[in-house]
């Protein structure tokens, strides 16, 4: 198992809800929110809402582990 920090996502299991915190090219961030679908020592893949998105460990500023989404809501029905 890898120490924690920086490649602690080598220990993360397939499946698991996950956030991500990505270095952008033209410098900031960007968080990646989702099911984990792979993870090797290149990155993960993780499914997000919009389709899957592979972050490359180079990437990679942080991440972890988080509880299951919510369930969703059912519509708001209107009162009279």
């Amino acid at each position: 198992m890898p120490a924690p920090g920086r490649r602690a996502w080598l220990a993360w299991p397939v499946g698991a809800r996950v956030i991500v915190r990505r270095h952008l090219a033209e410098g900031g961030y960007s968080d990646v929110l989702g099911d984990l679908l792979t993870v090797d020592d290149d990155g993960v893949e993780v499914e997000t809402r919009r389709g899957p998105v592979r972050v490359p460990a180079a990437d990679i500023a942080i991440g972890k582990l988080i509880p299951p989404a919510p369930p969703r809501r059912g519509p708001r029905r209107q009162t009279e």
